[in-house]
């Protein structure tokens, strides 16, 4: 016993890294109370040597403590993508004129950043129902807290309420559905549910009410429609910071847990790849109907929406929940290009979106404004500022030359490969309405004057360092993407299936 517990340890080390880096931050937050900076440093440390021993796994695989957790190719890339994540908001952080008020303790709020982080990279490899449910509510409980924390804004308390609230009722929901999987199959560990659903002895309908109920968790997790009604209110009232992270690294862990979830437990590890994807144990219903649906509905009303909203937060926001619905369409194809797909638009949605966030804080700090209309006259304040955001936004719109336009060909392909023609028309459509909201900064920033005329925006050295640190991927992959792509590929391994 003490053998296994020590092999089960060794491949424990990234998770391990970020416990002693929480408890590391607290302890040197006591210590160097009136030095943030010190505490950002020790967490940015852990970050960095949590993504050492997480490459160090790549290639291997196991099932750990009583198949709770596994390490897989699967498990590596999103903890990779989420520990990238949390690195470069950290480093987002000490540039926020928000956070770094006088009076302010941010100690607690980095030490916060490495629990959501730890929380999310447990979600990753999650292969319990339990384990699930615990590192979504660890994930949940520390981004309530991180939302709010910035207290005396007049909607940030209100934002964190409304995550509670949401989160619970999701919560509540999802936990509902896992006791009745278990009651219906007398396990919670995903490998043995997918034999006890192979033996066909399951009643259908209590299994569609249990799948449905279970899936309302990932659902909130990736703000998916009707799940997302706490995404705008969360991501305008949160600091831009955290508001960043949840949009990619949330949303990473979000359908990594779901994918996870629908091929461990429902695939018939006999069958294969067939032509409809993996969803050959789920004949009683028609899941990847539903799932499209959903994914029409996410991208449609997020973009639909996002046309009418002034404030820049709050149209990231819209424009993540219809990110939510393009990348549904990979999970609806299911099969290894469809998982491809969905990860490589992640790797191009790490950068866009967080370099979409960075611009809007770097712009929020000088101007202590998100509204789009005083983005007006922009480009003649802050040029490089604006070439950047454009850049981004035109990434997030999916056009050449940029990376964004590489992940939504990969999607569009998988779609089209597996004979989902009609919802490829209307990703495709979805992404012309999303081009028209991104279309309103570009006019306020290059053809819209200043009248106020404002002095120039100016941001130091290590600001533009940053920018550019996110920029080159941004068009880098779009002219060599190779790497990308088989990294994504390479990446497509669950521990257990075909």
């Amino acid at each position: 016993m003490i053998e296994q517990l020590l092999s089960d340890l060794s491949f424990f080390k990234p998770e391990l890294t970020l416990v002693v880096t929480f408890l590391t931050a607290i302890l040197t937050d006591l210590v160097f109370r009136r030095s943030p900076v010190v505490v950002a440093a020790v967490c940015l440390a852990g970050f960095a040597l949590t993504g050492i021993f997480i490459l160090g796994q790549n290639g291997e695989e196991a099932l750990i403590f009583g198949n709770m957790l596994t390490v897989d190719a699967f498990a590596v890339f999103f903890k990779v993508l989420i520990t990238l994540s949390a690195i470069l908001v950290l480093v987002f952080s000490l540039s926020s004129a928000e956070l770094n008020t006088p009076g302010r303790s941010l100690g607690e709020y980095y030490s916060l950043l490495v629990a959501l982080t730890l929380g999310m990279i447990l979600m990753a490899g999650a292969t319990n129902l339990l384990m699930i449910y615990l590192a979504i509510e660890l994930s949940s409980m520390t981004s309530y807290i991180l939302t709010g924390y910035t207290r005396e804004a007049p909607d940030s308390s209100e934002a964190s309420l409304k995550y509670v609230i949401y989160g619970g009722l999701s919560s509540g929901i999802m936990l509902y559905g896992i006791s009745i999987l278990y009651g219906l199959t007398g396990t919670l560990d995903l490998y043995q549910l997918n034999q006890v659903l192979a033996t066909g002895d399951i009643n259908d309908f209590t299994l569609l009410i249990a799948g449905v109920f279970t899936m309302v968790g990932f659902g909130y997790k990736i703000s998916a429609v009707p799940f997302h009604f706490w995404t705008p209110d969360v991501y305008e009232g949160a600091p831009i910071t955290i508001t960043a992270f949840l949009s990619v690294a949330s949303k990473a862990a979000g359908f990594a847990v779901f994918i996870r979830f629908l091929k461990v437990a429902f695939v018939d590890a006999g069958a294969g790849e067939v032509a409809g994807g993996f969803w050959t144990m789920l004949q009683g219903f028609d899941w990847p109907l539903m799932v499209a649906i959903v994914s029409v509905l996410t991208m449609t009303l997020g973009n639909l929406v996002a046309l009418w909203q002034d404030n820049m937060k709050r149209l990231l926001a819209y424009s993540s929940i219809a990110h939510a619905g393009y990348l549904l369409m990979g999970v609806v194809v299911m099969g290894n290009e469809g998982t491809a797909a969905v990860l490589i638009y992640f790797i191009a949605y790490l950068f866009m979106n967080l370099g979409a966030f960075y611009v809007v804080m770097l712009i929020a700090n000088k101007t202590g404004s998100e509204d789009v209309e005083d983005y007006r006259g922009l480009a003649a304040r802050a040029p490089f500022l604006s070439l950047s955001l454009s850049l981004f936004l035109i990434s997030l719109t999916g056009l050449p030359p940029t990376v964004g336009f590489i992940g939504k060909l990969y999607l569009f392909a998988a779609l089209l490969n597996s004979g989902w023609i009609w919802l490829a028309v209307v990703g495709g459509i979805n992404t012309v309405i999303s081009l028209y909201y991104y279309v309103k900064v570009f006019r306020n920033m290059y053809l819209r004057e200043d009248e106020e005329k404002k002095g120039r925006i100016e941001v130091g050295a290590a600001q533009l360092a940053t920018l550019v640190v996110l920029l080159v991927p941004i068009i880098l992959f779009f002219f060599y993407f190779p790497p990308i792509v088989e990294f994504a590929q390479a990446s497509i391994r669950i521990f257990g299936t075909p």
